[in-house]
């Protein structure tokens, strides 16, 4: 802490951004100045992981984490904690269970059943300043390998370790690398892929934006071992902060030799550019990756060849997302058997997942693979609110499957997920209750997959609208028994033809809810599902919006009460919903 008595640490991810803390730390500094506080430094970091209590300050070495602070906070914070060491009370994190006020970050559940490996310095280091990255052992391992290690060496610590690919499919990195290095060529390329698009999900930009160089050195270190003197990092165009901390991190690295030429003396000749993706889905797929960089239509092509052998401009390849190339440096440092120590036989060390839906403590959570879901609702993410009966979670985004409550138990690693219909995907989480309408969530993922099809191939092209119109057709009553066994067919020729993994994995939302909630699908073809919206008398402050818009005068209450629907008469047209200010209305059944 460079002599200094305190650090406040100022969440900066983009959630806590949009809440005022640029404010925040401009108004820290403000004041430790006009305090003549010499030895006490405010400085950003990245994100703390818990993005439903932001924005979040925290004091070390006090180890206090203030919650939902404003900028007109600042004032007390540093008149009462950081001059008189009493920590604002109202500020702290509470018990949502008990109430209780908890000062130390350790004691709050939602960090107890966390391992922060690729997260392990977001919130810690100001991802600005790569001394920060460089006290917390930063380029170290980067050393190691270019003055201690051969490529073949570095790629059989890789195997040893067990990482598999975070980005969905999890196939072993080291084999990966070894199937580029062993490739033969003069010229060879390593991409970093941070087209992240499952909806929901917001894992590599929380680490590109809280830790970029770490993506950096990994990425040299596979260059290293797999041949490649060029990398790309090709990130979506709606990530500004990290692209914008990326490039800082990037001009930086090469300023202190960490990239360019002869890196640490060694003969290594390295360096890094950004590309940007326009926000395809589909290019999140390595080919329409590499085919989208080369200033082509974004379409995946059918491997072999893969990237490995034939990848960017024709060469050899390596494709790797920002969380598996977020572990390699840890890695090197540590040992192969330090991170195969973590996670199941097959499933080796920590996945980070976007925590959402309807769940008390929402944000981005990093645990041992075979931890249960049942851990990650109840004991991380603080159960379901208003008391609500836990339903499902939809794991793996647009592209995976339902976990219900029947296997609420079972430990998630690849294997595990696979068997029970579902798969790990990037790491999107979304938990729903018992309000939740399952048809209306699998047509949900199927507008999503069938919006971002790239048209390539005419199973996914035609397969997934017409899908999605039969599902349509279910929800407005109008559907059949017959029909079910349409949509389940036609689901299983998507996947059977389909060129790439977005139309081979686009039904699986549907086949999953219909797995393990035919009731609801069988409810609707049997035309006994009725539509209708409701109001939380909770949430409604009577403004009277929706009651002076709805087509069939189905909501009564006067100006200032509570109001409520009649569901009998209500059409389901959703335009209160959508008129409301509070959000207190929804769809019910």
């Amino acid at each position: 802490m460079n002599n200094l008595r305190l650090q406040i640490l100022i969440c900066k991810g983009t959630g806590c951004v949009s809440a005022r803390s640029d404010l925040i730390k401009e108004n820290f500094d403000k004041a430790l100045e006009d305090y003549k506080i010499n030895d006490v430094e405010a400085i950003i970091t990245g994100c703390f992981g818990f993005c439903g209590e932001g924005p979040i300050v925290k004091v070390e070495p006090d180890n206090v984490f203030y919650t939902h602070v404003s900028p007109e906070d600042v004032n007390e914070i540093v008149a009462d904690h950081i001059i008189h060491g009493r920590p604002v009370k109202r500020l702290l994190y509470r018990n949502p269970k008990n109430n209780e006020v908890i000062y130390n970050q350790r004691d709050m559940n939602f960090y107890g059943k966390q391992t922060r490996l690729a997260l392990k310095n977001c919130g810690k280091i100001d991802p600005e300043n790569i001394y920060d990255y460089i006290s917390y052992d930063g380029y170290q391992a980067l050393f190691k390998v270019l003055t201690e290690m051969s490529p073949q060496d570095v790629i059989d610590v890789i195997k040893a370790s067990g990482l598999r690919g975070r980005g969905g499919g999890g196939f072993p990195t080291g084999i990966k690398w070894q199937n580029t290095y062993m490739s033969p060529g003069d010229e060879k390329y390593i991409f970093c892929n941070a087209d992240e698009g499952d909806p929901g999900a917001f894992m590599d930009r929380s680490i590109l934006e809280g830790d970029p160089n770490s993506i950096i050195e990994a990425m040299t270190i596979g260059g290293y071992a797999t041949g490649a003197n060029h990398g790309v990092i090709y990130i979506r165009a709606e990530y500004p902060l990290a692209i914008h901390r990326l490039k800082t991190a990037i001009g930086q690295a090469r300023k202190y030799g960490f990239l360019g030429r002869n890196i640490f003396n060694s003969g290594f000749d390295f360096d890094i550019e950004i590309r940007y993706g326009a926000g395809a889905f589909v290019c999140g797929e390595e080919t329409a990756l590499i085919h989208s960089v080369e200033g082509k239509r974004g379409e995946p092509t059918r491997k072999p060849p893969f990237p490995s052998v034939k990848g960017y401009m024709g060469k050899p390849t390596t494709v790797n997302n920002v969380e598996t190339y977020a572990n390699i440096p840890q890695i090197i440092l540590r040992g192969p058997e330090w991170f195969a120590s973590m996670g199941t036989e097959k499933s080796k060390g920590t996945k980070v997942f976007a925590l959402a839906g309807k769940v008390n403590n929402v944000g981005l959570v990093e645990v041992p693979m075979g931890i249960t879901i049942r851990e990650i609702v109840y004991d991380i993410g603080g159960g379901i609110p208003n008391g609500k009966k836990f339903k499902a979670v939809q794991i793996g985004g647009p592209s995976g499957g339902m976990i219900t409550k029947e296997n609420i138990d079972t430990p998630i690693d690849y294997e595990n997920l696979k068997e029970i219909g579902a798969m790990m995907g990037s790491g999107g989480l979304i938990v729903m209750d018992e309000d939740n309408d399952m048809v209306d969530i699998a047509k949900f993922y199927l507008e999503f997959t069938q919006d971002e099809s790239c048209g390539k191939c005419t199973p996914c092209r035609i397969g997934t609208k017409r899908l999605l119109e039969m599902l349509e057709k279910l929800l407005d009553n109008k559907g059949s028994e017959e029909d079910l066994q349409k949509i389940e067919d036609l689901c299983h020729n998507i996947i059977n033809s389909a060129a790439c993994g977005l139309g081979q994995t686009a039904p699986n939302p549907i086949l999953s809810t219909m797995r393990y909630f035919p009731d609801e699908y069988l409810k609707y073809a049997r035309r006994e599902m009725k539509k209708f919206y409701k109001i939380d008398k909770d949430k409604c402050v009577g403004c009277h919006k929706c009651a002076g818009l709805c087509p069939v005068k189905c909501i009564s209450g006067e100006v200032k009460e509570k109001h409520e629907i009649d569901k009998e008469k209500c059409i389901a047209c959703g335009t209160c919903a959508k008129a409301c200010p509070v959000n207190a209305i929804a769809m019910g059944r």
